[in-house]
């Protein structure tokens, strides 16, 4: 499992609304300044994070982009889920072990690859975007 350019840019993209968060929305060309990140890159973004209810947008001379919720109550697994899908190690992971539900020879396997995706998902659901905001290196998981 990869976590996509997209994926990476998205948490870019939250982190500065995070750090940003309360005052006016801030413009994508603003959001691209800050980060060096393209601005049409950041219009796709910015529509599956809408989509996912993540952020919403303001119209208007001092429109942009907001945050929906604080903080605190986003996880870098909610929003890489919402760019990259299920983080899975490998694909189908959901069909296999529903596949594998009985006692079939690659169920030792599918079970090791299970382990790895719900760690992979306990780390990644461990760390809100408010601590990646402050800059937080001590991620508590």
């Amino acid at each position: 499992m990869m976590i996509s350019k997209r994926g990476r840019y998205a948490l870019i993209v939250m982190v500065d609304l995070a750090r940003h968060n309360g005052g006016e929305p801030v413009n994508i060309r603003t959001i691209a300044d800050r980060n060096n990140l393209s601005e049409k890159y950041i219009e796709q973004i910015m529509v599956t994070l809408n989509k996912f209810g993540m952020v919403y947008s303001v119209r208007g001379k001092s429109g942009g982009y907001k945050l929906k919720k604080q903080p605190s109550e986003y996880t870098v697994g909610d929003i890489l889920r919402a760019l990259e899908g299920a983080l899975e190690p490998i694909s189908g992971l959901a069909y296999e072990l529903d596949k594998s539900s009985g006692a079939g020879e690659d169920i030792e396997y599918i079970m090791m690859w299970k382990g790895l995706y719900d760690t992979i998902n306990r780390y990644v659901d461990g760390i809100t975007l408010e601590s990646l905001a402050e800059n937080d290196r001590n991620f508590k998981v």
